[in-house]
């Protein structure tokens, strides 16, 4: 170093020269270095002590990076490694004899030797790996090496190969025997072929091919021997095996397709046979929700929901169609049906988590079901709700129990599709209640109303609300009649009863708009009638005439109220006088200009009678025609089957006569006595009053046949059924006409459906639409006879 600064005085400059000469390897540094080095990695497969320190051996390694000898250095590496290796292999392929669980146990101890190994050589070479090897794409890393030349020699030993695979195999197969097994030796080995890239093809696939072949079989056997719960449960715990051995030492990839075939050959193919309605039909009856919830699962695990929502709609189909034809238990029909419908509903919260899917399967079927009957469900339904209504049907029943008697109810209601058979039949039941006194509640009778208003409007409910609005207005007018006639002279009527006839006590009677008036009273009595016009009714309470006899009228308003069959009746003077009063004074508030007109109606009225008896007095609470009858033996000791024809007025109508007559002398309460013997009433009979009649009781009811809805009552309620039903169709098939003009069959089939709240099938409608084409309200097309057109 010399020369001096050419800056500012005083300073110096170092300068370095190069060497005038290279300096030189050693002559044989390559191969001493590589002997050192090998030795090192011999030393490390073998598990010997290596005789330099590893940092030495790296800086080795460095050198010879540094000197452009990496070539060499990674295939000496390479063959150095694959030298051990196929010792080990050798070594390896002398034990295949072993048993299944020693050979893999020694393979796996290859396996750990192995990759302990070559991270102590990755350590060693790392420079060589870093530089070098990095920097080639082509050229594996070196512990990928290693793997790559561990595959290749377990190819060229396929005995080898093929002994770990079957002894993975077995060992699977133990496990799933129920024996308990090395999961971690397994899973060494699944992490070796993994590694190795022999994964898929040497072990997944066998695999996956051996599972199938194991639950075929195993399926087979299970569903044969074992019950429906027993062999879904068996599903559970077996899916939950695999998905548990697939955790454990599979493979994440085999995790789906395992389980996947496990579900095919235990699930998918046994489904129809688990759904078969004998199978299924015993989870449901014997209200198996745990099973049932298995079955679910297992269904939606192998996209089986349809076939199970088919069998849950077959079920509740058949089950349901059962109840609804099963005439002789009609009685029962709508409890039955309210059980069945309960335990589905049940089945379909805890098994099938109210999926709305199975929830409108519920509906429909259920729907199905009831309406595999033509209107005697809607019938039924209406009579059940009619005994919870009325007085004395929901004793023991608290408001919430009452409340949830008629929502169930109406739950059914909703299902059914002769809405309007219901309507008739309910209304028909709630005027009995509420003109006979027989209602339990008036607000459930008002909650119930409001219920069906809810569900179907107030179109379905404003006849109905019309029925509680004339009895509200018939208890003001009852107040009015009385203050009109508080002054009048009551007339009174006196008579002796032959052989102890008794005197009448309170009574009431009957009358219904358009129908026809009732009143009923004997002496010293009271009659109660229903009363009826044709445009509008109410209701009044009386209190006139002689003999101390209170007259509660009721009027109704035709269009509201179910139409009766009139019954004429020769009522005794005191009653006539007070049907008269109260006409009189209606038709003066009604303003006496005859646009309304009061008909009686007879058959609703019902009558309290005060009688003597030699016992002792009673109250006799009978119908108006049996009042009638009895107030004739007031004149006379006895009468004949005509004379009381004859005298009481029922001589046009012998079937009533012969109801009544059979009610007060066969029945349970005999107060006339009959000629003849048995339980019939024959026209040739003589009755007499029975003054030795006897009863505990003060007041008595006398059961009337006529008050009972027999089948005759109810199929003409049907009748009236149909006929409304033709009216509803041809109105709403002028109404859309009108509206329209013109419209295509088809397209006034689908507006009219849509419009009726009753069922109609294709061949009712068009001969409703032929009515009115030849009633001249609708005309064909002369270009298309499927167009209607509307005439004006």
């Amino acid at each position: 170093m010399n020369g001096k600064a050419k800056g500012a005085p005083g300073t110096k400059k170092l300068l370095i020269k190069p060497l005038k000469q290279q300096p030189k390897l050693p002559e044989n540094f390559e191969q001493d270095t590589w002997a050192r080095l090998e030795d090192a990695v011999d030393a490390v497969h073998r598990k010997r002590a290596v005789a330099c320190s590893l940092e030495e051996l790296y800086r080795a390694v460095e050198d010879m990076c540094t000197h452009k000898m990496q070539d060499g250095l990674y295939r000496r590496l390479q063959a150095a490694c694959d030298a051990h290796i196929s010792r080990a292999l050798a070594g390896l392929q002398e034990q295949v004899q072993l048993d299944p669980v020693s050979f893999l146990d020694r393979a796996d101890a290859v396996w750990q030797d192995y990759c302990a190994s070559m991270l102590t050589v990755r350590c060693i070479f790392l420079y060589l790996d870093r530089t070098y090897v990095m920097g080639l794409p082509g050229l594996r890393s070196l512990f990928d090496m290693g793997l790559q030349l561990l595959r290749a020699h377990l190819e060229r030993n396929p005995q080898v190969e093929a002994r770990i695979v079957r002894g993975l195999l077995q060992l699977v197969e133990r496990e799933r025997h129920g024996d308990a097994v090395d999961r971690a030796l397994v899973a060494s080995l699944l992490r070796m072929l993994k590694d190795l890239g022999l994964y898929g093809d040497r072990f997944e696939a066998p695999f996956l091919a051996e599972t199938a072949a194991f639950y075929r079989a195993e399926g087979a056997a299970k569903v044969a021997e074992c019950s429906t719960a027993a062999y879904l449960e068996h599903c559970e715990v077996r899916l939950q095996q695999e998905h548990d051995r697939a955790a454990h030492y599979l493979d994440a990839s085999t995790r789906r397709p395992l389980v996947a075939e496990a579900e095919r050959q235990l699930v998918s193919a046994h489904l129809p046979a688990l759904l078969a309605q004998s199978s299924f039909a015993e989870l449901v009856d014997a209200q198996r929700t745990a099973d049932l919830g298995r079955l679910y699962s297992l269904a939606a695990r192998v996209s089986g929901l349809e076939a199970l929502r088919a069998a849950w709609r077959e079920y509740i189909q058949a089950g349901g169609a059962a109840i609804v034809k099963d005439e002789e238990k009609d009685k029962d029909m709508v409890d039955r049906l309210l059980a069945l419908k309960g335990r589905l509903e049940a089945v379909l919260a805890a098994s099938f988590g109210s999926a709305p899917t199975f929830g409108g399967t519920l509906r429909d079927a259920l729907s199905y079901a009831l309406n595999t009957r033509k209107d005697k469900p809607a019938e039924l339904v209406a009579k059940f709700i009619d005994a919870r209504l009325r007085a004395g049907g929901n004793k023991g029943l608290s408001e919430g129990e009452l409340e949830e008697a008629l929502d169930s109810a109406l739950g059914l209601f909703r299902l059914i599709n002769g809405k309007d058979t219901f309507e008739a039949f309910y209304k028909r039941d709630l005027a009995k209640r509420l003109l006979l006194g027989k209602s339990a509640s008036l607000d459930a009778e008002k909650l119930m109303v409001a219920k069906l208003k809810a569900e179907c409007g107030q179109a379905f409910t404003q006849g109905i609300e019309g029925m509680f609005t004339d009895m509200e207005v018939s208890k003001e007018q009852v107040k009015q009649f009385r203050v009109s006639h508080m002054n009048e002279g009551a007339s009174s009527s006196r008579g002796g009863g032959g052989s102890g006839g008794g005197g009448g006590g309170p009574g009431s009677g009957g009358a219904e708009a358009g129908d026809g008036a009732a009143a009923a009273a004997g002496p010293r009595g009271s009659g109660r009638a229903a009363a009826g016009d044709g445009e509008g009714s109410g209701g009044a309470s009386s209190s006139g005439g002689g003999g101390g006899i209170e007259f509660l009228p009721q009027v109704l308003t035709q269009q509201f109220w179910p139409t009766y069959t009139p019954l004429e009746l020769n009522l005794p003077a005191e009653l006539a006088d007070l049907q008269s009063r109260f006409l009189r004074f209606y038709n003066a508030k009604a303003g006496g200009g005859g646009h309304r007109r009061l008909v009686w109606q007879h058959s609703l009225s019902t009558c309290l009678l005060r009688a003597a008896f030699t016992k002792g007095a009673k109250e006799l609470s009978v119908s108006l025609a049996q009042a009638v009858i009895l107030c004739l033996f007031n004149g006379a000791d006895s009468l004949s089957f005509a004379e009381i024809g004859e005298l009481s007025g029922l001589a046009g109508d012998e079937k009533e006569l012969r109801r009544n007559l059979m009610s007060l002398s066969v029945g349970k309460v005999r107060l006339l006595k009959k000629s003849s013997k048995g339980p019939e009433v024959a026209e040739g009979d003589t009755f007499t009053f029975n003054a030795d009649f006897s009863d505990p009781r003060y007041r008595i009811k006398v059961n009337t046949i006529q008050l009972k809805e027999t089948q005759e009552e109810a199929q003409k309620t049907q009748e009236q059924v149909l006929v409304d039903r033709q009216h509803a169709i041809d109105a709403a098939v002028v109404r859309i006409m009108k509206t329209r003009k013109q419209l295509a069959h088809r397209l006034l089939v689908a507006e009219v459906l849509g419009q009726l709240k009753f069922s109609l099938t294709a061949a009712d409608l068009k001969r409703r639409i032929e009515s009115l084409i030849d009633r001249e309200f609708l005309e064909r097309d002369a270009a298309d006879p499927q167009v209607y057109k509307y005439l004006a």
